[in-house]
């Protein structure tokens, strides 16, 4: 896994050794920030469930203001913390070593919103939403925020709408996809 473009393209990126942890592959990653070129530089970027962070990095190295990373697991950390080392992104970066809904309370008490939130929870628990609904009316999101999410192909967003987003577009890679939303308005 490496750092698709940007200033620090092609620089190594460790991995989580876990069976749980899917790292989003190369191919994959370059075609999903093909389509939010125009929306990162300058942003501030959430990165919720972040695993190697190999994302929110990808997203500092092509311009974002600044990423924050969000995982619960100690080892995810860890390896977020030696990644952003590795490519000298930590004055970028933040890391919370927290679950994603304590860490969405924990930053709406900072009163910023963000660009883009992505997340990539694990298949098959419903985190997608859970996540969606803990962020429904969150001041984290503005009118302009972008809200990508990693799933199985079958997971069904249509629950998501109820909440009040809005499904922008639907990207399939394989048995996966990206679903893209908004705050309907």
């Amino acid at each position: 896994m490496r750092v698709i473009a940007g200033t620090r393209r092609s620089l190594p990126l460790r991995t989580v050794k876990d069976d749980r942890i899917r790292p989003t592959t190369d191919r994959v990653k370059e075609t999903l920030f093909n389509m939010l070129s125009p929306y990162v530089p300058s942003c501030r970027f959430l990165d919720l469930f972040a695993g190697s962070g190999a994302i929110g990095i990808e997203a500092l190295s092509r311009g974002a203001e600044e990423a924050v990373f969000v995982d619960a697991s100690r080892d995810s950390v860890s390896v977020i913390r030696e990644n952003l080392r590795f490519t000298k992104l930590s004055e970028s970066a933040r890391v919370l070593e927290e679950d994603v809904t304590r860490a969405i309370r924990r930053l709406e008490s900072e009163n910023r919103s963000f660009g883009i939130i992505f997340m990539d929870p694990p298949y098959g628990e419903g985190l997608q939403l859970r996540t969606l609904e803990a962020l429904k009316g969150s001041p984290l999101l503005d009118s302009d925020t972008l809200i990508v999410a990693e799933a199985l192909r079958d997971t069904d967003f249509s629950p998501s709408e109820e909440m009040g987003y809005l499904i922008i577009k639907e990207k399939y890679y394989g048995s996966n996809k990206h679903v893209w939303l908004k705050r309907a308005e």
